[in-house]
């Protein structure tokens, strides 16, 4: 009886230490704006699309899906300086299907605007900021709101309690695991 209680809770910590460690390292699909029709000009500042980036930890591996209305709209994936000034006439990428799903290769700033004429003028544009591998532990404090982005193309360090929770939790449950092997 007390080796099967020992092996259900072998077992189970096994289980959750792997499910731990998957879920630090699992790129995701995320849709813009959290909703098919985000892509468009903001009705006001709280419906920016960078309003929506300063609450989403964004990591390398994750993939961005923008849905629009093939013909009428686009994605310019554009520099710093084409952001700020909403230059469409040199992007670095350029997206018109209607879908467009681009993975965040690494770590730092991307800068999207709209292709429709104008529509960077009023707010159509997205900022968002990549956390560099070393910091990929959701325990980590929000980023700052992407509008308010000014330094160079990094993400914010965790603080050292994030940090020492994280490893702490680690430990314990290897240690836990090799208390229960």
């Amino acid at each position: 009886m007390a080796s099967s209680l020992r092996a259900n809770t072998s077992l189970s910590v096994s289980l959750l230490f792997v499910f731990l460690l998957l879920s630090f390292s699992e790129a995701r699909e995320i849709l813009v704006g959290g909703k098919p029709s985000s892509w468009k000009i903001p009705s006001s500042e709280s419906d920016s699309l960078n309003q929506w980036a300063g609450k989403i930890r964004f990591k390398v591996g994750d993939f961005l899906v923008w849905k629009y209305e093939s013909g009428k709209d686009s994605v310019l994936q554009v520099s710093k300086e084409d952001y700020i000034n909403c230059i469409t006439s040199k992007p670095i990428k350029e997206y018109n299907d209607g879908k467009t799903k681009l993975e965040l290769d690494r770590h730092g700033a991307f800068y999207f605007i709209s292709g429709a004429k104008g529509h960077c003028e009023e707010g159509q544009k997205l900022i968002v900021v990549v956390m560099s591998p070393r910091h990929r532990s959701p325990a980590i404090s929000p980023a700052p709101s992407p509008a308010e982005f000014q330094g160079p193309a990094v993400a914010p360090s965790p603080t050292s309690s994030a940090t020492s929770l994280q490893g702490g939790l680690l430990v314990a449950l290897g240690l836990l695991a090799l208390w229960v092997f």
